[in-house]
């Protein structure tokens, strides 16, 4: 398993920034936040973000997100799929290797929109694998469908396109109704990338992004996931993301090396380097 740090942890700061002291940090791998990344490309360049991470030693094993693929209609859904293309684009010149879908389909879905959702995941699926990339579809604990590790499972299986696996985010798992078992639904096949975070001493129902802390700290232990991802053989990144408006003013530096060491403790690499 690889350890990382989500860019959005550090959000208020500018790419640069968080790249130099992430890296002053001994952080080696980032899942890059795709407003950071937008930002920094319209003023530079895709070529100087390139350089950029090759210049601190830093690997973007993920990039985070894209939203408005899965159930959007007319205009939306064109400048969304135009979006699409141009992460796919970005992806595959700076050797990311998986793209976070974001499963926002929210408020009461009908048929024709859960054939749309499946529909869009092939489309997507098939653009992406023929630049090289692999999407990793996120559900949501407040979305309609899916809102649950069983249930992203079910959409990827059916989609049934190597191009396609899961992003178990943590605090949704565990927020929402996914179940302890749930975590056996997942493989070295099915699964994509993981996100982890812990959450606050609040009751889980009325948890929010501002709860969100670093593992190993709060309510939310996720020893049953590591241990299953151990199972599983599961050899691709484990990146800490909180997205928390609270942890924002922690300079980068400051919060990179607290944050991978946290994620590297759980891993079992507390000794390692890089």
């Amino acid at each position: 398993m690889k350890p990382a740090l989500a860019t959005v942890s550090s959000l208020q700061a500018p790419l640069v920034t968080i790249l130099e002291d992430y890296a002053a940090g001994h952080v080696d791998a980032i899942d890059l936040w795709l407003g950071h990344a937008d930002a920094f490309v319209a003023e530079q360049g895709v070529a100087a973000l390139a350089d950029r991470l090759a210049a601190h030693g830093i690997a973007a094993v993920a990039a985070s997100f894209q939203g408005g693929l899965l159930t959007s209609q007319g205009d939306a859904r064109r400048e969304h799929w135009r979006h699409f293309e141009d992460r796919l684009a970005l992806c595959r010149d700076l050797g990311i290797p998986v793209l976070v879908v974001a499963g926002d389909a929210f408020g009461p879905l009908a048929a024709e929109d859960l054939g749309r959702l499946s529909a869009s995941l092939v489309e997507a699926a098939k653009r992406a694998a023929d630049v090289g990339i692999r999407l990793a579809l996120e559900f949501d604990a407040r979305a309609s469908f899916p809102n649950n590790l069983q249930s992203a499972v079910a959409v990827v299986e059916d989609v049934g396109s190597p191009a396609l696996g899961v992003c178990l985010d943590w605090f949704h798992w565990t927020v929402g109704p996914s179940k302890p078992l749930d975590l056996w639904l997942l493989s070295r096949d099915n699964l994509a990338h993981v996100q982890l975070s812990d959450i606050a001493d609040v009751p889980r129902e009325m948890a929010a992004d501002a709860d969100r802390i670093l593992p190993g700290e709060g309510s939310s232990p996720c020893d049953d996931l590591i241990r299953r991802l151990r199972e599983i053989g599961y050899a691709a990144a484990v990146a800490v993301e909180t997205p928390n408006p609270r942890l924002w003013s922690i300079p980068p530096r400051q919060f990179g090396e607290v944050a991978f060491t946290a994620v590297r403790k759980l891993l079992g690499q507390a000794d390692e380097r890089g």
